[in-house]
């Protein structure tokens, strides 16, 4: 039921959206490296009861990569608040991933965005952020810029796989990889390693305690990329329980969709 057949302009640029489903709204919002086809396996369950909007943000996916304003943390705060404008919703429900945590955060706090409720899954949302290799590439990004195609596929693809837990079929694995590998998509690749900044999410995290909607933080317990304790920690500087998802890692939603679903379905009721 995952497709993109809207196109909208935005101050970043034309970003490529979709729809599914029928009820009351539920807006899916993707990370990094990846794109709204993070979703396509849970969109069949969570269609049967919501109206489903997602987007690719500016930068990645099949969105435009030679975006119009750097594609870091701040734009694409200011964006999602254009899409929910641009779509007419007031106050959905919104599911986070990866940096739509931040991303879906700072629509909230500093663009005035409202939601029913707010579910953050392995986010990005709290200092410190990024691994030793993300850190690495962001000091030397000219070095990977230039790579080769082929060394180039095989840096996506080994850093893609380095977020799971379970593997995933391959033809999961090919989609999360496409956008990246012709030459547009090799700058914007590590383009988002030198826009990484932990200015952009010490900004709002003197306001977790105050989020003006019932929040949920949900976390595969294996994630390698953002351990356990920092959602821990960001549960319990929010005020609300963590809740564990067992034996996942960072893209829960595609290594276990159906239990992902219905533990999305819980919480959304």
């Amino acid at each position: 039921m995952w497709s993109l057949d809207t196109t909208y302009d935005t101050s970043a640029g034309q970003v490529r959206a979709g729809s599914a489903g029928d009820g009351p709204p539920l807006v899916l919002a993707h990370g990094w490296p990846w794109s709204s086809y993070t979703w396509h396996r849970v969109i069949p369950a969570l269609a049967g009861e919501f109206r489903l909007y997602y987007y690719d943000m500016p930068g990645f996916g099949r969105s435009q990569m030679d975006t119009a304003r750097p594609a870091s943390l701040d734009t694409q705060g200011e964006v999602m608040a254009e899409m929910l404008e641009h779509w007419g919703l007031t106050a959905p429900r919104l599911v986070a991933h990866d940096f739509g945590g931040a991303v879906s955060l700072r629509a909230h706090l500093l663009h005035g965005q409202e939601y029913d409720r707010l579910i953050l899954m392995n986010v990005v949302a709290m200092r410190p952020w990024g691994s030793e290799f993300f850190a690495h590439v962001g000091r030397h990004i000219d070095a990977f810029t230039g790579l080769p195609p082929h060394i180039h596929a095989a840096v996506v693809d080994a850093y893609i796989r380095s977020a799971l837990a379970s593997p995933l079929p391959d033809e999961d694995i090919v989609a999360l990889k496409a956008p990246w590998l012709d030459e547009r998509g090799q700058r914007a690749f590590y383009a988002q390693f030198a826009l990484a900044d932990e200015r952009f999410t010490a900004e709002v995290e003197p306001q977790f305690g105050a989020l003006r909607c019932p929040t949920a933080v949900l976390w595969g317990t294996e994630d390698p990329w953002i351990p356990l304790a920092r959602g821990e920690a960001l549960a319990d500087r929010i005020g609300a329980p963590l809740k564990p998802l067992p034996s996942l890692g960072h893209l829960p939603q595609l290594e276990a969709p159906e239990q992902v679903a219905d533990r999305l379905l819980a919480e959304l009721r």
